[in-house]
Formats: structure tokens, sequence, C-alpha cells
């Protein structure tokens, strides 16, 4: 199975939210796609349909396919803490999820693909795998010869000013401090981690 490369907004318009982040599209269109969109009685989700929903809306939003989650998942069970924050927890120290966060890259697509063409540095280590977890005190950075590049000055002239308390970006050295892995309440994202456990589950 391929990485989804289709239309964004269809895709949040099935969740009903903006997983992928500001879409003025969505906005005109915050109904359910296809043809019937607006009018379609749509039947009861049933539990399972509700969790799966809610792990697909995950997979989505955190652009991994599914067999990444699913290990992800395993190792969230082993992990000590609560199984449902710890993945979310996992998630977020993605490496491509860390540049998304710093500000380097406009979308966690775009952050896959600036580590993935070794624009990214970790520990002042040329790094190109997104699915790398990052760890407490690890420093992320731009790659020397890549800190003139438009789409990363771009992105961080127009990034907003309010950083997360778990990372710590040094605008001198285009550098960001990985302090913590982040606590739930922290995190943004509209996901339901417990509908995710109770489908592994089953």
């Amino acid at each position: 199975m391929a990485r989804y490369t289709g239309p964004k907004t269809r895709i949040a318009r099935k969740f009903g939210e903006p997983i992928f982040g500001a879409d003025k599209t969505f906005e005109k269109k915050n109904y359910p796609p296809g043809q019937h969109g607006l009018t379609r009685k749509r039947k009861k989700t049933s539990e399972y349909g509700t969790q799966l929903m809610e792990k697909q809306k995950a997979k989505y939003t955190y652009g991994v396919l599914e067999r990444q989650f699913a290990n992800l998942f395993d190792k969230a069970q082993r992990n000590k803490g609560v199984t449902g924050e710890v993945l979310l927890q996992l998630l977020e120290s993605r490496l491509d999820n860390v540049v998304y966060r710093l500000g380097i890259a406009p979308t966690r697509a775009a952050a896959r693909q600036l580590v993935g063409h070794r624009h990214i540095v970790v520990n002042g280590q040329v790094l190109n795998i997104p699915s790398y977890i990052v760890k407490a005190g690890e420093l992320v950075g731009v790659r020397e010869k890549c800190k003139s590049m438009e789409i990363i000055t771009d992105c961080l002239a127009s990034t907003r000013k309010s950083r997360y308390s778990w990372l710590e970006w040094n605008s001198e050295t285009m550098t960001g401090k990985f302090l913590n892995v982040p606590d739930r309440a922290d995190i943004p994202e509209n996901i339901k981690e417990q509908l995710i456990v109770e489908l592994y589950s089953k």
C-alpha cells in the first residue's frame, strides 16, 4: 500500500474536521464528500465503525501507514503508562512531526519530504528517516547548506510565535531542542485515543 496522495480536503470532509490544517475548501464544504453529501441520511455508525474511524483519522493526521501504526501501537503497549497516551506521544516524537511542530515545514507531508531529502540534522548528523523517534534532549535542525531554502525560510517567517511547551527553538542556529515527551493535555490533535485502544483490543 502506497502513502495516500489524493485530495486531502475529501479526507477532511470524511472526518468532519480539517485534520491536515487550515483549509478554505473545507470551510465552504464542511459536510461529507460525494454527490449526496448534504442530503444523505447516514445510518447510525456501529461501535466498531466509530473505533475504526478514529484510527483512520490518527493515521491520516500523522501520515502513517497501517503496518507502521500497528507497530507503534505494539510499542505503546510494551511501554509503561496509559497505552493510548503513549501511542500519541510516540506519534508526536516522530522526526517528521517534530520538524513540522518546530515550524520548519508547513505540513507533515512537507516535513517528511525535507527529512527524506536529507535537509534535516539530528544532533548535527544528517538523518533521512522520518519515522525516527526523537528523544528528550536531542537537537533537530536544518542542514547548513539548506538554511537558505525558500520553503524553510518562508515557513519559519510565517510560523506562529507561540511554540509548543515541549520544544525550544533557536532562530539564530535554526535548531530546535526536544525538551521532553509532551503530556496528553498539551497535544492539540482531536483524537480519542481510547477508541483506538478498544479497536486493537478486540
